[in-house]
């Protein structure tokens, strides 16, 4: 029974698809086209009533029952942990270093990138909002700059889990108003990252 994969091309999206296509695992793909609502309709509500993406549903989950299971972080380590990943170690320490990576993605890189994309995008003219989250980005940047100065992943030494939530996030620097010199070591790891081939191929899920 094959993975089933509700995403959109978003960066929460993406983190999803690149997880599992580092993993190498068989899934399908159902495009929830958001800019038409379409996570808000009553099918998708049954698989996440929170109306976001992404949703895994894996026919095959714990103790063989299903499961369906959204927002991206959850579904990242649940992954991690059901195929032995090395992308979530086994090692106490090491697996609280990237849980805590993780959540200043979640809790951090995510939230606020997100507003200032939409202020940019959609709302240019509220001149307040993009300050405001114009600064915090570049203040994020800041911390993951001094980190990757200190390790060649952010987690360490190793790429994992923490490195696929953030750099679909990273991959929208155009809309961030820094120059990459402003932060040359998220650029070293950036490139890093982005020549991976299982992140290239995440990256095209949805096919366009």
């Amino acid at each position: 029974m094959t993975l089933q994969l509700y995403t959109w091309a978003t960066p929460n999206g993406r983190k999803v698809s690149i997880m599992m296509e580092e993993l190498a695992l068989n899934y399908d793909v159902h495009p929830i086209n958001i800019l038409k609502d379409e996570q808000f309709t009553p099918a998708y509500q049954k698989l996440n009533i929170n109306g976001k993406i992404p949703v895994l549903v894996d026919p095959n989950g714990p103790s063989g029952r299903p499961l369906t299971l959204a927002e991206s972080g959850a579904i990242l380590v649940y992954l991690g942990e059901k195929y032995q990943s090395p992308l979530w170690p086994t090692d106490a320490g090491q697996r609280a270093m990237v849980l805590q990576w993780l959540m200043f993605q979640m809790g951090g890189i995510g939230p606020m990138f997100g507003q200032l994309h939409h202020f940019r995008r959609y709302a240019s003219e509220e001149l307040y909002a993009l300050e405001r989250y114009a600064k915090e980005v570049r203040r994020l940047y800041g911390v993951l700059n001094r980190r990757l100065t200190e390790t060649q992943f952010m987690a360490g030494d190793t790429y994992t889990i923490a490195d696929i939530a953030t750099y679909p996030w990273i991959a929208r620097f155009e809309l961030h108003g820094l120059t990459w010199d402003e932060a040359p070591q998220v650029k070293r790891w950036f490139d890093a990252v982005g020549a991976r081939a299982a992140v290239v191929r995440g990256m095209a899920v949805p096919a366009a």
